[in-house]
């Protein structure tokens, strides 16, 4: 068992939490957690870059001047790609970067990236994260109480709310949904906060769907 201090908005622990490592796949899989790096950062690649070569710019492709005697560089059309208008050399054509993973894997990528946040010790847990209304300067004070100096990803059960739009502001911080936590973003922040009791039911989730699903992917 895994326990992670839970504080409250001034930083002090008011209680713990305790995460059977079982429920998130028991061990950390580095190399499940690279492939499951790669392949959430490729699908989000959108491979639309594009330029003209020779082929795709208007102009003639009669020789500007003979090859010799006349004492200039050896010129080819006005196509060419050394010339000021003319294609480019190696265009870049649009394509797809898109890579395959089984289900299973990504889930349990999923969990295993949230185990090696818990294990390094960077889940900053909340017992209650509520605002009156919406304040960058108080959510900025509740990282700084709870010793949050890098980059952080901010979990919530709801994101149209008064914490969601605090946090908006600050560059270090970013808001999801704890039922969009994947690999790529956990492992893309140094610093996970979520409520006590989100966390909990995230964890509960994914012990249930590991034992629907039997046996996890290695």
């Amino acid at each position: 068992m895994i326990e992670i201090p839970v504080h409250n908005l001034e930083g002090k622990q008011v209680d713990s939490l305790q995460i059977d490592e079982a429920a998130l796949g028991s061990e950390v899989r580095h190399q499940l957690l690279k492939q499951a790096y790669v392949y959430f950062h490729a699908n989000r690649r959108q491979g639309s870059a594009a330029t003209r070569s020779r082929g795709h710019v208007s102009g003639s492709t009669r020789k500007i001047f003979k090859q010799k005697g006349t004492g200039n560089a050896r010129r080819g059309p006005i196509r060419s790609n050394i010339m000021r208008g003319g294609g480019v050399a190696h265009a870049k054509t649009p394509k797809s970067w898109r890579q395959s993973m089984p289900q299973k894997m990504r889930r349990l990528a999923n969990r295993n990236a949230l185990l090696a946040k818990a294990v390094d010790g960077e889940i900053k847990l909340i017992d209650s994260l509520s605002f009156d209304k919406p304040s960058t300067k108080q959510f900025a004070s509740l990282l700084n109480n709870l010793k949050i100096d890098r980059s952080c990803l901010v979990a919530l059960a709801s994101t149209q709310n008064h914490e969601a739009k605090s946090a908006g502001n600050i560059d270090s911080v970013r808001v999801t949904g704890a039922d969009r936590l994947n690999a790529f973003d956990l492992l893309n922040h140094r610093y996970l906060l979520m409520e006590k009791s989100v966390l909990a039911g995230w964890v509960e989730a994914a012990g249930r769907a590991k034992g629907a699903n039997g046996k996890e992917a290695r």
